[in-house]
């Protein structure tokens, strides 16, 4: 699912995302959502959330 609708995330979800620090390298992190950070609907980098482990990152895939 598309990672840059805010509609595709939901906490409790299992998503991979970028981490500020592996946006170069492009190495996901995957994890379960617990808060959506971006409020618009959509962004074209992807909706910022963080995970129930407390990092913060941009959502890339939802599973």
């Amino acid at each position: 699912m598309n990672g840059k609708e805010r509609k595709n995330i939901m906490s409790g979800k299992r998503v991979s995302i970028v981490l500020k620090e592996d946006q170069l390298t492009g190495r996901l992190t995957e994890g379960v959502v617990r808060d959506i950070l971006t409020k618009s609907p959509n962004h074209p980098h992807g909706i910022k959330v963080r995970l129930m482990s407390g990092e913060v990152g941009r959502v890339k895939e939802v599973f």
